[in-house]
């Protein structure tokens, strides 16, 4: 089962950000995802798929909202990479 949210925002608020209605849309749709995988809420396939794009171009489009797509400190990294 799928559900929907209805987010109430000003007819000229897309205008105003230089977007159509769907790329401001698109834009708070991908805003929450990352929000919410950034906070550890959400995996990047979960995320993704909120969004409606494959896994890699969401992990891609970290970089513009200044997210991380691993959050793990050097120590973590040497860690995993040394029990590989």
């Amino acid at each position: 089962m799928t559900l929907s949210m209805t987010i109430d925002y000003a007819d000229t608020l897309p205008a105003r950000l230089h977007q159509t209605r769907d790329e401001f849309e698109q834009e708070a749709r991908m805003a929450m995802a990352v929000k919410l995988f950034e906070l550890g809420r959400v995996s990047s396939g979960v995320a993704a798929s909120l969004v409606g794009v494959d896994r890699v171009t969401f992990l891609m489009s970290l970089s513009r909202y200044n997210v991380p797509m691993i959050d793990a400190s050097e120590e973590e990294i040497a860690s995993d990479r040394d029990n590989a």
